[in-house]
């Protein structure tokens, strides 16, 4: 059986640092001051910051650093990328994109994860030496699907066409490197020019939503046993 190289892109990712307008908030400046930070140079967290977010544009989407890293979890200890046909990317509400080494372990508690991201945002890369495991550019989502070059692209959103997800499986198996976006935002929709990138846009679970690491989750592992990885 072929065994495509998969491109998993969380997009629209809520993971950004706090932006200027809300510097100055004082949950914002608490945050920073607590962590020996400027307000610059932290990731915004609905947590910790929500009374300063409630101004922002498409606020509901934003501030959720927790999604990217439980899915990044998920997808870089999953068997599809051990066994080497896995690539993954972020591509941030923002608009930045983030590559990631497949053999990349991240920290699995939370706290030292943020300390990476916002490392990643200061300098653009990690480690700051040597052969960089994460590298951060600023780049929307189609001049990162243009630089990874799929074959296809598939899209996985509330209102897509119901497709189970074994369909889908083995739609992408067909393929020699596809892409399968999935959004790694809390509430909302894509926005339209993100959705038209897409060949196919696909429901998975009767126009519900599920968190993006459920997603993830039975996408990666129904795709490995399809594949006859597991």
């Amino acid at each position: 059986m072929q065994r495509p190289r998969i491109k998993l892109v969380l997009a629209e990712a809520a993971l950004e640092t706090v932006p200027r307008e809300i510097w100055g908030h004082p949950a914002v400046y608490k945050t920073a001051k607590r962590r020996g930070k400027t307000p610059a140079s932290i990731l915004l967290d609905r947590s910790l910051h929500h009374q300063a977010m409630k101004g922002l544009p498409e606020a509901e989407k934003r501030g959720r650093p927790d999604i990217v890293h439980i899915s990044l979890l998920e997808a870089l200890s999953s068997p599809l990328n051990r066994e080497g046909l896995l690539e993954t990317y972020v591509h941030t509400i923002g608009d930045y994109a983030i590559f990631i080494k497949p053999e990349t372990r991240l920290p699995r508690n939370y706290n030292r994860f943020v300390g990476l991201i916002e490392q990643l945002f200061e300098i653009g890369r990690v480690p700051p030496e040597g052969e960089p495991l994460l590298t951060l550019k600023p780049m929307s989502l189609r001049v990162l699907l243009e630089t990874i070059q799929p074959t296809k692209i598939i899209l996985l959103a509330e209102d897509g066409e119901p497709r189970r997800l074994r369909e889908i499986a083995i739609e992408l198996a067909r393929e020699v490197a596809p892409a399968v976006i999935v959004g790694a935002f809390p509430h909302g929709d894509f926005r339209p020019e993100n959705k038209k990138l897409a060949d196919g846009i696909y429901s998975i679970y009767g126009g519900k939503p599920l968190e993006t690491w459920t997603v993830v989750s039975h996408l990666l592992a129904i795709l490995a046993d399809h594949l006859g990885i597991v």
